[in-house]
């Protein structure tokens, strides 16, 4: 029996297709989203055969594409979503043209650069960004003025913000000057929205320009601004790894 042809629970099979992790989909299935074979299914330990069992998820027929990691150095003003009823351009019109079943891991906001990875493996991504895997971001932020020690302690200890303390990991100056500011080094283990920009702003350093630099184990390295690449099976390995997965 090939691999094709090999049995396997429903709600792997379509983490496998990237449609969700596999708590997700359990969830999708439960709100009688999924189908096989034209018929409903809502039971988890249901089991399917990729390429000749016919599953679909809100009518559409899901596909078992082979996995795959990509690494995007996100340019500013660019959106981390697939398409923008206004237009403008997205991370995705920089993948190549087969990368739409690809999930991106940590979103970016549009004027925030950097390393971003796309899955279409759905476990990993729901592992990567759950807050009990404490996956730690690296930040580079371009800030006004040179923050003080005093400042750097204050965020080492936490600052409130509207939705909670936040504390980084660790933080230093990496650069500083009187005329044209410093530059920042962050480390947090949270994806909160603009939760770097709202750190820095708190403490009287408004952000003129951010960047993530790595992500777990995998750093941006030499990537050139809208440039990407596949990642390497050592590199798959560490964030599975990183995931609370096995590596395999």
């Amino acid at each position: 029996m090939g691999a094709e042809d090999e049995e396997m629970r429903l709600q792997k099979f379509l983490s496998r297709a990237g449609v969700a992790s596999r708590r997700e989909a359990e969830g999708i299935m439960a709100q009688g989203r999924v189908k096989v074979n034209g018929r409903r299914v809502v039971t988890p330990g249901t089991k399917v055969v990729p390429g000749r069992d016919r599953v679909e998820v809100d009518g559409r027929k899901v596909r078992r594409d082979p996995v795959r990691w990509l690494v995007l150095n996100k340019p500013r003003g660019t959106l981390t979503t697939r398409k923008d009823p206004r237009g403008r351009p997205t991370v995705y019109s920089l993948l190549p043209p087969d990368s739409d079943s690809l999930r991106y891991v940590g979103r970016l906001d549009m004027n925030t650069e950097g390393l971003l990875i796309f899955t279409n493996d759905g476990d990993a991504v729901h592992g990567l960004l759950h807050p009990s895997s404490e996956v730690s971001r690296e930040y580079r932020a371009w800030v006004r003025d040179v923050p003080s020690d005093r400042t750097l302690q204050q965020l080492a200890r936490g600052v409130e913000l509207e939705d909670g303390r936040a504390r980084p990991e660790e933080v230093r100056v990496l650069r500083a000057s009187e005329e044209k500011g410093a530059i920042v080094s962050l480390v947090l283990r949270e994806g909160r929205k603009r939760e770097v920009r709202r750190l820095l702003k708190a403490v009287g350093h408004p952000v003129r320009r951010l960047r993530r630099v790595r992500f777990g184990p995998l750093r941006l390295q030499d990537l050139k601004p809208g440039e990407w690449r596949e990642l390497s099976a050592g590199e798959v390995r560490a964030l599975r790894r990183a995931a609370g997965l096995s590596a395999e």
